[in-house]
């Protein structure tokens, strides 16, 4: 079988997948660091290690936040696979690739996605993910930023008590390392099943799929 090369993901996007990565990576651990500390207090050595871990846990955050605001903008304004316009004009189709889609992970029948872009169960929880990711970004805000009239407003109406936030904004936490380790399982799933370059296309922005003749 013959493959033509095609262009998929602009450079945006790319950019804002890999700091989604680097930027969980670094939440994962210090958020674990912060819920389970070794020690609240200084060392012998005059290191707090808990300052140091809420301040890059910190930075990760505004890292993740930079990301979902750029996921955000390709929504609206980026190319046929990335903005969510196309998707609600092909929701039919989206919805039975899905189910199709689905089926193939479990090993019931062969299917391969015939477009550029996610396959439609792939968008259904990519969705559900970035809606989750706007949850842990207000979540996290409102635990950071006690003092401001801004966030106390909007998370005492949403989640109550800084507690409720915070178990929230923990239980988040594990979906998105269930859902990490998911998702890499799938990429090698579908390198090995149907090699179209799915890895090499958020490196480079290109997939190759099966040319038409």
């Amino acid at each position: 079988m013959q493959y033509e090369k095609k262009y998929a993901w602009s450079w945006l996007l790319r950019l804002y997948h890999w700091a989604m990565v680097l930027s969980v990576i670094f939440l994962t651990f210090t958020g674990l660091y912060i819920d389970h500390p070794v020690t609240s207090s200084l060392t012998g050595g005059g290191i707090f290690p808990m300052a140091n871990m809420r301040y890059l846990h910190f930075l990760a955050a505004f890292v993740f936040t930079g990301a979902v605001i750029a996921r955000l903008y390709l929504a609206l304004f980026g190319n046929r696979q990335e903005n969510i316009f196309s998707l609600l004009r092909r929701l039919p189709e989206n919805i039975v690739d899905a189910w199709r889609s689905l089926l193939s992970y479990l090993y019931i029948r062969d299917y391969e996605h015939p477009g550029l872009g996610h396959n439609g169960l792939a968008t259904i929880i990519y969705c559900f993910t970035f809606l989750l990711a706007m949850l842990q970004i207000f979540s996290g805000f409102y635990l950071l930023l006690p003092e401001s009239l801004f966030w106390q407003g909007w998370g005492l109406s949403v989640f109550g008590s800084p507690q409720s936030a915070r178990l929230v904004h923990y239980l988040s936490m594990w979906y998105f390392m269930t859902f990490a380790a998911v998702h890499v399982y799938i990429i090698v799933w579908n390198e090995i099943k149907h090699p179209e370059g799915m890895l090499s296309a958020m490196l480079g922005g290109y997939k190759f799929k099966p040319r038409k003749v």
